[in-house]
Parts: C-alpha cells; sequence; structure tokens
C-alpha cells in the first residue's frame, strides 16, 4: 500500500490506533496463528502497523520481521524491539523464507487489481505448507472512509477464490464485526490457509 493520504490518515493518529481494542475473533485468530506456525517460526507481519502484533508473536517465541509503508508506524514498532521495516506489499519478494505471514487488516488498502498479485507474491514467500492469516473488512466496491483511507472490500467468496486461485488452500475462516479508527462499525473475516 502506497496511498499517501492513507499513509497520512495513519501517521496523524498513531496514538489513536494504539488505543483501538481487538475484538474477541481477532484476539483468537492472533493466538490460532501462533498455534499453527511451527514453534520458534520465522514470520512476515505484513502491514504491521505500530507492532502490536509483532510484540504478541514475538512473545509468543516467533521470530518476526514486520513490513509497513507508515514511517510513523515502523519508528513506533522499532522503538519497542520489533524488527520493522519500511515498504509496500511490492517488497514481498522472498522465496520460500516464511513459516508464516500475518497480513491483518492491510491487503485491503490494495487496489483491486492488485489484489491477486500480492496474494501470489505472499504464497511464493511462504514455505511449502506455511501459514497465512488474513484478515479483511466485509462489503462492496472501493472508496475512501471519514480519515481518508482507501479501501477495497470483498465478499467472502471473492476472498476464498482470490486465495484458492494463489494456491492457498483454505482451513478455517471467522466472522465478526468490530469498531475501526475511523469509529465505523464493519463486518469483517479473518481467514486462515496455507501454502
Amino acid at each position: 500500500m502506497s496511498d499517501e493520504r492513507t499513509i497520512k490518515a495513519y501517521t496523524d493518529r498513531v496514538a489513536d490506533y494504539l488505543r483501538i481494542p481487538l475484538p474477541a475473533e481477532q484476539l483468537e485468530a492472533r493466538q490460532a496463528f501462533v498455534d499453527a506456525v511451527r514453534e520458534g517460526g520465522y514470520v512476515l507481519d505484513l502491514g504491521s502497523g505500530p507492532g502490536s502484533d509483532s510484540a504478541f508473536l514475538m512473545r509468543q517465541g516467533l521470530k518476526v520481521r514486520a513490513l509497513d509503508a507508515t514511517p510513523a508506524f515502523v519508528e513506533h514498532a522499532r522503538s519497542n524491539g520489533v524488527d520493522a521495516h519500511l515498504g509496500t506489499f511490492d517488497d514481498v519478494t522472498e522465496v520460500a523464507e516464511y513459516d508464516g505471514v500475518y497480513a491483518s487488516f492491510c491487503l485491503l488498502h490494495a487496489p483491486r487489481a492488485d489484489f491477486l498479485r500480492h496474494l501470489n507474491a505472499i504464497h511464493t514467500a511462504l514455505k511449502p505448507g506455511g501459514q497465512l492469516f488474513l484478515g479483511m473488512k466485509l462489503g462492496t466496491g472501493e472508496h475512501r472512509d471519514d480519515l481518508d483511507r482507501y479501501y477495497t472490500y470483498y465478499s467472502e467468496a471473492q476472498i476464498k477464490d482470490a486465495l484458492t486461485s494463489a494456491g492457498f488452500i483454505i482451513d478455517r475462516s471467522v466472522q465478526g464485526m468490530g469498531k475501526g479508527l475511523a469509529g465505523s462499525y464493519d463486518g469483517f473475516i479473518l481467514v486462515f490457509a496455507h501454502a
């Protein structure tokens, strides 16, 4: 994601972002991802934000590389001991490098035309059998929210079709509703899959 308006919205609200409580479904999903990755596994936290999830994954014994396009998020993550790097989805170029990729509500900022390409890159970056956690908002179309962040929305079927097209095997999914940074309540889906 390299949309400057979206990056600015996050840059201006780092402290607010850190105060957003995670819904129970997301807390459970984060632990389920840890449980699915081999002990001590190497994972990529894609679109890692300020590194809260990265820090949790590290506390659970995983080796984490965090990647985000917002410099303020990367700086915050680094200041808390996270191996955080500034970059976009296009910087996922590794081959069979990771035991897992944690993509929590980040790919929804990518243009629809790039979604499958990014999923293909993630699949390539995973070792055979590597785990993917994907969190996405549900809906239709593309638009900016009240904070000027760019979003692309998908149905459950569209997300699962894209994952299958990229070579993933879907293990399970769960849906929920949560309040985000803009204050709106949105439906979401959490998908677990493997390469």
